[in-house]
């Protein structure tokens, strides 16, 4: 095969210093581009850092990048562009227009270039979470065109039709094709017809088809489970759910396994905390998700009393179908003694804005999207850090687990202080969990072994 074709929602880099989780633009660059580190369900691997150790209990990190690196025009990649890198990220906005919370983990941090290949991390705690952070970051350069196409990877962009098509041209030796021709295809019926008539390989993000998909021959069809959490954030500032009891309610009303058969024909594995199992401390937590129990829930509501409904925030999309999640949700809470009234916010970045500016009612569906479980805790968890998504609960034994965790340096001694946290979040939920969901690819009979990972990234198999 010459060329490869592939279908996806999106084709488009986004800006240099911005950050993503949307799983086309991920798979484009990591193409094109090549992350400081790379995650794999929990696990740091290298990626433009080759090597990596650290000193004085984890205050200082040194990186060493890979002999050889080299961006696609030529130029050798040195310590100097992973400084100028992440000073543009901690100084740009995100795709709401709110600053990243990259410049809170670094505040303290000093980045230095001791020579060439070599660079420097010293903060004054232990900072094994830098590993997480930098594995989000993926180097580019503009090109004399101004856009944010020259990387260091193995496919070189040829072409590029933001929100069209980008084309891609193998620049590293290897068998499979020669070139990738990335088309946007923004609905997902369109993605299957199209891979059904054989005018493209692949067609990714299947799961988003309306009806149940039949995963038929000849094709090959690929799954996994997305790290994404699709939750409700809780008014722990005031109202009913500074009750943990009433929180703990919340979460035991709603059928969670009847809503993903019905609402995504099974594609979504139930959430069991505030991560999914291949974040850091997942698998080692050992939880089941919160079993579905309305009458425990009644019980829990005794004592409680709401004097109005309570105001249920959704938008139309992102998460996928957040209305029809919302009205399950409702009726659930109703059933229990919770009447809601719905309010539907149909601008989706003011929306984020909004549950920024904690604007959430007493419970508003959203999304969290971090791979790291440091990042999900101290973004949206931690009361002693606030940050931006964080809406009111404070857990003082919690906090006590996660000060550890964020000093934990080795391997094992992190994941036992994660999987602690994530323990004491299953007991007492901040959140209304409800489900990771599971991206779906195919392909046709002929096309190369494709490998989806939990960040809902495609990509050749080495």
């Amino acid at each position: 095969m010459q060329t490869l074709r592939i279908a996806a929602e999106k084709a488009r880099f986004t800006p240099p210093r911005q950050v993503t989780d949307d799983t086309s633009v991920l798979t484009l660059k990591n193409l094109a581009l090549e992350p400081l580190l790379r995650w794999e369900d929990s696990r740091i691997l290298p990626g433009l850092f080759a090597a990596w150790r650290h000193e004085q209990g984890g205050r200082r990190w040194s990186f060493t990048i890979r002999e050889g690196a080299a961006w696609q025009d030529g130029m050798p990649f040195v310590a100097q562009d992973v400084l100028e890198f992440v000073e543009g990220v901690l100084g740009s906005l995100d795709m709401f227009g709110m600053k990243w919370s990259y410049s809170r983990y670094l505040a303290d941090a000093r980045l230095t270039a001791q020579d060439a290949r070599s660079v420097v991390v010293e903060n004054p705690t232990p900072f094994a979470d830098i590993l997480d952070i930098f594995s989000e970051f993926y180097p580019c350069r503009l090109t004399p065109e101004g856009l944010p196409l020259l990387g260091t990877g193995p496919w070189r962009v040829t072409d590029y039709a933001a929100e069209s098509r980008v084309m891609l041209q193998r620049i590293v030796p290897g068998e499979g094709p020669r070139r990738i021709d990335f088309r946007a295809v923004p609905h997902a019926e369109d993605r299957l017809a199209l891979l059904r008539a054989g005018e493209v390989d692949v067609a990714m993000n299947l799961e988003r088809v309306a009806a149940r998909l039949p995963f038929e021959a000849p094709f090959t069809w690929g799954r996994a489970v997305n790290t994404l959490s699709v939750m409700y954030y809780l008014n722990c500032f005031r109202g009913i759910f500074t009750s943990p009891a009433a929180r703990m309610a919340a979460n035991l009303a709603l059928d969670r396994r009847a809503m993903v058969e019905e609402v995504f024909h099974g594609l979504g594995q139930l959430s069991t905390s505030v991560v999914s199992p291949m974040h850091l401390g997942g698998r080692t937590a050992g939880l089941a998700p919160i079993a579905h129990d309305p009458e425990r829930a009644k019980r829990l509501l005794e004592g409680l009393h709401v004097e109005s409904p309570l105001l249920l925030r959704t938008p139309e999309t992102l998460p996928e179908k957040a209305l029809e999640i919302s009205t399950r949700v409702a009726a659930a809470l109703e059933a229990i003694g919770l009447p809601c009234r719905i309010e539907v916010q149909p601008d989706r970045p003011e929306y984020a804005r909004e549950v920024g500016r904690k604007n959430i009612g007493d419970l508003a569906i959203f999304d969290s999207s971090p791979h790291s479980s440091f990042r999900v805790l101290n973004d949206k968890i931690s009361s002693a850090v606030q940050g931006v998504w964080w809406q009111g609960h404070d857990d003082p034994a919690l906090e006590t687990m996660i000060l550890r965790a964020s000093h934990a340096v080795e391997d094992l001694a992190r994941e036992e202080a994660y999987a602690r946290c994530l323990r004491q979040l299953h007991a007492n939920p901040p959140w209304l969990y409800l489900f990771h969901p599971i991206d779906v690819y195919g392909a046709a009979s002929g096309a190369p072994s494709m490998a989806l990972d939990s960040k809902g990234m495609l990509s050749l198999r080495r």
